[in-house]
């Protein structure tokens, strides 16, 4: 192999000039003679059995060439990739420019980490909210605990905002029914949302053994094409109606729900966990502006290659976390009423974001030349056993030392942003804003909209007179 020439390209890549030698390309032709010659059938050979001369002198003496290059080509790149002390973020553009007997000479299309710029990633201020926990909140998150403690009984009665209702149903667009559109034996909370608007408001009133035609209209930005915007009706059959009956807020149910004696006890431990969780909230939020402010002071552009490669990743999770789910994504694709390309679309924003940021990370990994000791790297491996239940050694063939290395690096560079960012408060709402200079027009105006309009008043439904 000679590298013949290394050339600098727009958008991160470089053009690599490769020639394999007539000693690399005769021998890699006589490995694919080796390889194929039993296909092939030769007049006056058995099949097999014919010589390399006869079947060139047969079919041309080019005919192994195509096999020959295919077979040849991978070892001459990643010798001159080596040689010219490249590492590839992407799959190579090939293209073979001249081939004859003595050899040939090809080019390669190379992507590269592009160049980063990062600038004042220690000390960056960002806005950290503040929460407060009232009284209000703590009886909130009570009354939801009290809600997932209710005792579920069938009652004979009528229906009523809050019921589940156990219900058939089918639904119909134009007469004919729809994918998607049925159901049977449906608990449905009534006034959860759940279901399209118009939907659950219209089983308010039923009762156990009812039938009842629901007209609705699905949204016009509704998943599935077909129906977005279309009116439709729902024949529905009610089962049964059913009552959650909540808990009696005293000492017994916070004896039941939790480890304390009292209700004030356990309204005191409520207060503590919500103040705990909303001061993690407004880190996490601080930490992301952070973050987010460190992508603002990163310079870089991104190849067109490396992000589709992050596409292909992301892709490639996304599938992993459906099948997991007893999905494949073509089935949800389609669901969602989107085709392969506007998915990749969809993921390009998050594809760059991932990508900028890893990269600003390890630019700053490599100015702070953070180092790891072989015990770190021990720690660092065991607990990724540890998390994913798997044998270390396992872990260290699916993840190399090095991109564990360049993993901690990152992880520590995070720690270096996040830690020395300062937190700042809320800015206050903008002071209220002049007042325009009034005229004699605008007074008049303010007169006149000062004075009661006569208004009717409006009948509700129980002043109504009945005849």
């Amino acid at each position: 192999m000679n590298l013949k020439n290394t050339e600098k390209k727009e958008k991160s890549t470089i053009e690599l000039t490769i020639e394999v030698t007539a000693d690399e390309f005769e021998a890699a032709c006589q490995s694919a003679y080796k390889k194929n010659s039993k296909k092939i059938t030769v007049p006056g050979f058995r099949k097999g059995k014919a010589p390399r001369k006869m079947i060139e002198k047969l079919y041309g003496a080019s005919f192994f060439w195509e096999d020959a290059v295919n077979e040849s080509y991978p070892a001459a790149y990643e010798a001159a990739l080596a040689e010219a002390g490249i590492e590839p973020v992407a799959k190579a553009e090939m293209d073979v420019i001249d081939i004859n007997e003595n050899g040939y000479t090809f080019k390669a299309i190379v992507t590269v980490k592009p160049e980063v710029s990062v600038s004042n990633y220690k000390g960056i201020k960002a806005e950290k909210p503040v929460f407060e926990v009232t009284d209000a909140d703590v009886d909130a998150e009570i009354e939801r605990t009290r809600k997932r403690n209710a005792r579920i009984e069938t009652v004979d009665r009528e229906a009523k905002e809050g019921d589940t209702a156990v219900i058939d149903f089918e639904g119909f667009l134009n007469g004919e029914p729809f994918e998607g559109g049925k159901g049977e034996a449906f608990s449905l909370e009534l006034g959860s949302g759940q279901f399209i608007p118009g939907f659950e408001e219209q089983l308010i009133g039923t009762k156990a053994g009812d039938e009842r035609d629901l007209n609705v209209t699905f949204p016009e930005e509704y998943h599935a094409e077909e129906l977005a915007g279309k009116a439709v009706v729902f024949k529905v059959k009610v089962h049964e109606i059913k009552e959650s009956i909540l808990p009696d807020l005293d000492d017994e149910f916070a004896k039941d729900v939790s480890e304390f004696d009292t209700l004030d006890e356990y309204k005191e431990d409520v207060k503590k966990q919500l103040i705990a969780s909303r001061e993690e909230s407004a880190q996490n939020i601080f930490e992301n502006s952070v973050l987010e402010k460190l992508l603002e002071n990163t310079e870089v552009e991104l190849p067109d290659a490396m992000i589709e490669n992050q596409i292909d990743s992301i892709i490639e999770n996304f599938t992993y976390q459906l099948s997991a789910q007893g999905m494949d994504f073509n089935s949800y694709a389609e669901m969602m009423g989107m085709k392969l390309e506007d998915m990749r679309q969809m993921y390009r924003p998050q594809a760059e974001h991932q990508l900028k940021m890893n990269l600003a990370l390890e630019k700053i990994a490599e100015i702070e030349n953070f180092e790891f000791s072989d015990e770190d790297v021990d720690a660092e491996y065991n607990k990724i056993s540890e998390q994913y239940n798997m044998p270390v050694e396992q872990v260290k063939i699916l993840l190399p030392v090095d991109s564990l290395k360049r993993d901690m690096g990152m992880q520590k560079a995070s720690d270096l942003v996040r830690e020395s960012a300062i937190a700042e408060s809320p800015k206050a709402e903008e002071e209220e804003k002049p007042k325009k200079t009034r005229t004699k027009k605008s007074e008049e105006k303010d007169e006149t909209e000062a004075k009661p309009k006569k208004t009717r008043k409006k009948v509700e439904p129980e002043e109504q007179k009945t005849e």
